[in-house]
């Protein structure tokens, strides 16, 4: 057989730039598509971002099985072969790559020159020097892929050991021939337009989840030193320092301006602390007791809290809560006080009269 000198493997061919591009493409899309998944909660883009690298994965071993299966039936060829140079990298590890340069003489073809990388172990490194013969193996039509044989058979032990291989001149075939940077370029392009076509695809999954889930921002409301969210379940309204809810005026202002956003829609519970009011909507079309939030006896609510907080026997009251429901069919307002001396509950009617006092 002739073995061509200086004739390594060519990287960089169109099929070896369209498979860079095309494994970019796939990672970005799938790191894109289960990242955003978990982000937003989204089954499909999860599973998308788990099943797109096995697909291709698959793929990619079934469209390479007959070249590897043409390459596995090769019988690899035995030879001699003279170490021309040699130089250690430096490893973490036991096993050191070292770069060879080696004249390879097969008894029954012609010798070439060739240049490969092989992990030696450092307590055997001592055993490969410049002019030593080695025994070596490889594909009779893949010469690059010289290997080194650490552990030949005796017979090739004994030949090693005895035969003398000349030099074999001319430039030597390089196993690791470097890829361009056109090629990192290519893989980098494809990376960057799979993550497009998933934002592109995937575009209301991502942003509407990220507005909401309805294709628009969920509504807030603000005023004057305070901050307010709603959902579609809920809607929150949290004060300013020095402000709070029994502050003439500021209970009635929150409710009706989370009222005005949810539509009158009707609440199953309010729920009222010092600088934080949270209202529960009952759901779209449910027939299940509720009231209008506005409706809560505001003028009286200041008063309840004080006289909870004062006559029920709770020493330096710490922390009070309203809590307003309408689940029994008729509103009621139950005030609970936390302090030194234990907790307090007042309970009144939807126009504010005591019902029930259960004191500390």
């Amino acid at each position: 057989m002739t073995v061509p000198a200086g004739a390594p493997p060519t990287h960089n061919t169109p099929a070896e730039l369209a498979l860079g591009f095309l494994t970019g493409g796939v990672i970005g899309a799938s790191l894109t598509a289960f990242i955003g998944g978990c982000i937003v909660e989204r089954t499909p883009l999860i599973v998308t971002g788990l099943v797109l690298p096995a697909v291709y994965g698959l793929v990619f071993f079934l469209a390479t099985l007959p070249r590897r299966a043409r390459e596995a039936a090769v019988v690899p060829r035995t030879a001699l072969a003279m170490i021309e140079d040699l130089e250690a990298v430096k490893g973490e590890t036991s096993d050191v790559p070292v770069r060879f340069e080696l004249s390879v003489a097969p008894a029954d073809a012609p010798a070439f020159r060739v240049e490969i990388r092989q992990d030696i172990n450092l307590v055997e490194l001592p055993d490969y020097r410049v002019r030593g013969v080695v025994v070596v193996e490889y594909p009779p039509d893949r010469p690059w892929k010289t290997r080194i044989m650490r552990r030949p058979t005796p017979e090739w032990e004994e030949r090693a050991a005895k035969a003398r291989v000349d030099s074999v001149p001319g430039p030597a075939m390089k196993i690791d021939t470097p890829a361009g940077c056109f090629g990192g370029l290519l893989t980098l392009l494809g990376l960057l337009l799979g993550v497009a076509a998933v934002l592109v695809f995937f575009r209301t999954d991502l942003f509407d989840s990220a507005e909401g889930g309805s294709g628009a921002p969920e509504p807030s409301v603000s005023y004057s030193s305070s901050t307010g969210v709603v959902t579609s379940a809920t809607g929150t309204v949290t004060l300013g320092p020095g402000r709070s809810m029994l502050d003439k005026g500021e209970l009635r202002k929150a409710v009706e301006s989370l009222a005005e956003v949810r539509d009158e829609r009707q609440a199953l519970t309010v729920v009222m602390q010092d600088q934080l009011l949270t209202v529960v909507f009952s759901p779209t079309g449910a027939t299940a007791a509720g009231f209008d939030p506005r409706s809560l006896p505001y003028d009286r609510v200041a008063g309840l809290v004080e006289e909870a907080r004062t006559t029920l026997g709770v020493d330096s009251p710490q922390s009070w809560q309203l809590t307003a429901d309408g689940v029994t069919g008729s509103l009621t307002l139950r005030i609970v006080v936390t302090g030194g001396g234990g907790t307090a509950i007042l309970e009144a009617d939807a126009q504010g009269k005591v019902l029930r006092r259960i004191g500390s």
